[in-house]
């Protein structure tokens, strides 16, 4: 029986709307229309401006037939119509698709066939590959030039250029949000190591809270300025492509992603912000005295593999205040925060790093964060040493994957989504993870850490990158063995060098018992591909 609340007190125009982060830049344009909202090189946007291309894209999409459900694919770096997608896209109701700038012509062919798209954008920077791509898939849809003055080189292949099609929209054009906030919003392809990389799908609603909830967590004040080293197309800027239209920000594109232009960047343009994998923490820990710049406090937000302590503390005497979230693709990106406390300022720097080497606690957004045993679903005990799967249960946890209802099953099995991330959960309640469930080493019994053995390795001052996995032992069952590469100055370390460094650090059945020089090989999203390593492990 209904109860006197429900009685003819139902949804309407003027009380409810369905969520979409679309809204934010609507009302950025109304509020702040002369304010700075993109800037690259000596192009500059306003927002009244960023607005209006963006409707220009939906109105020219619309033109050629693009509607709710469609797929409209993107290879682009970090410019100015990655933005204009983000919103543009949506706008018609159709899917944003960006795909990874680093994939090879046959994964970029599967993403074109596995997502249907009907459009595809495409920089000029990646044009040979992206031709390759479309000769190799079955897929045909209309291509669109990004012909970007910033860069010399490649080709165009499309029917247009970017610029030119959005002239053919309408600048006023009328959008309508989504019907329903559940609609998709955006396709992103796991980097996956082995296999076909599977498309997780966004909604409407997930996007929107969780570009409000890196505002919230990441405490970003009204008008930041934001420097984009993270990908967009790595889980759309892990939503900041939306949230910065929430607090009228300001985008800086950067093309390429070096040193120099970082440190430029944030003293050209005072920069508040950025984000970035530890492959960007090494690039600027490392930076060559003449490409470093004065700089004010940056809050700089990194994610991926944990941070080694060290590293973290590198950065934070290089002018960056650092700050650990943690996410999946499948969680729209960084749904964790290593929330800092009062209390731990008067921690020596060694100790505060190795607390912001920590994952944290849930997003205010995220319902729910767990470390669980996989098989009986029982939660860890809150003693930082008992290794569970850590799961996520809420709005920041994606719709499931594309076409492929097994997958999605399995990953939401007991009402969590399973990470396949391992960590233990402390007495706090912060979880910190110990490795991927596929990484784990197991020695006589024990279980060791890559990571953990990673982090020690960092603290020697001659490694550059380091990736631990596990070698098979008569004895043991499996031992740690130690990849690492060097910086430039000391190729005169030596294997008995850094063993005798990790015994110094770690218990001694926790360190390698070999040490291998030379690159470690990368994901196109910048990880460490420890299943090549694994091949590499000497007999």
């Amino acid at each position: 029986m209904a109860h006197m609340y429900d009685q003819d007190l139902g949804k309407t125009r003027a009380n409810y709307q369905a969520l979409s982060p679309l809204t934010y830049l609507e009302r950025a344009a109304e509020v702040f229309p002369e304010r700075a909202a993109i800037i690259h090189g000596d192009t500059r946007f306003t927002y009244a401006q960023f607005y209006s291309r963006c409707r220009r894209l939906a109105s020219a999409l619309q033109k050629q037939g693009v509607s709710k459900g469609d797929t409209v694919s993107i290879i682009a770096p970090n410019v100015p119509a990655m933005l204009d997608c983000h919103y543009g896209v949506p706008m018609t109701g159709a899917v944003l698709n960006t795909i990874n700038t680093r994939l090879d012509a046959a994964n970029i062919a599967f993403i074109l066939d596995h997502g249907e798209a009907k459009v595809l954008v495409v920089d000029r920077e990646f044009s040979a590959v992206a031709a390759a791509a479309l000769k190799l898939c079955k897929a045909a849809p209309l291509v669109i030039d990004i012909d970007d003055p910033m860069y010399d080189g490649g080709s165009l292949i499309g029917e247009m250029d970017y610029e030119t099609f959005l002239e053919c929209g309408a600048p006023d054009f009328t959008w309508e949000p989504p019907g329903d906030e559940w609609d998709s919003i955006a396709l992103n392809y796991t980097s996956g190591t082995t296999g076909d990389p599977k498309g997780v799908v966004f909604s409407h609603r997930g996007a929107c809270l969780l570009a409000l909830g890196n505002v919230i967590t990441t405490a970003m004040g009204q008008h930041p300025v934001y420097l984009w080293t993270l990908p967009m197309f790595h889980c759309n800027g892990w939503c900041f492509t939306w949230a910065l239209s929430v607090v009228a920000g300001t985008h800086v594109c950067l093309r390429k992603v070096e040193a120099r232009g970082i440190f430029d960047a944030c003293a050209t343009h005072k920069i508040t912000h950025m984000c970035g994998a530890p492959i960007i923490m090494n690039m600027i820990v490392n930076a060559a005295p003449e490409d470093r710049k004065e700089l004010q406090r940056i809050n700089f937000f990194t994610a991926a593999a944990p941070p080694p302590a060290a590293t973290i503390a590198a950065m934070e005497t290089s002018g960056f205040d650092i700050t650990h979230i943690y996410g999946l693709t499948e969680t729209y990106g960084p749904a964790v925060i290593n929330a800092w406390r009062e209390e731990w300022n008067d921690l020596p720097v060694n100790e505060q790093a190795e607390i912001k080497a920590r994952q944290g606690v849930r997003y205010e957004v995220l319902e729910g964060l767990s470390v669980r045993d996989p098989e009986t679903m029982e939660e860890t005990p809150s003693d930082g040493v008992t290794i569970g799967e850590v799961m996520f249960r809420g709005n920041a946890v994606m719709k499931g994957y594309l076409k492929n209802p097994k997958a999605t099953e399995a990953c939401f099995k007991g009402g969590w989504f399973h990470s396949g991330d391992l960590g233990v959960r402390h007495e706090d309640g912060y979880i910190q993870l110990k490795d991927r469930s596929k990484d784990i080493i197991i020695s006589g019994g024990e279980n060791i850490s890559s990571i953990e053995v990673e982090d020690a390795l960092y603290k020697h001052e001659a490694i550059m990158e380091a990736a631990v996995v596990a070698r098979p032992d008569p004895k043991w069952g499996e031992t740690p063995c130690a990849f690492v590469s060097l910086k430039p100055g000391h190729k005169n370390i030596s294997e008995r060098d850094l063993i005798d460094f990790c015994r110094e650090n770690l218990a001694h059945f926790k360190c390698p018992k070999h040490v291998v020089f030379g690159d470690l090989p990368k994901t196109s999203t910048g990880k460490i591909q420890k299943f090549k390593l694994r091949d590499r492990v000497p007999v």
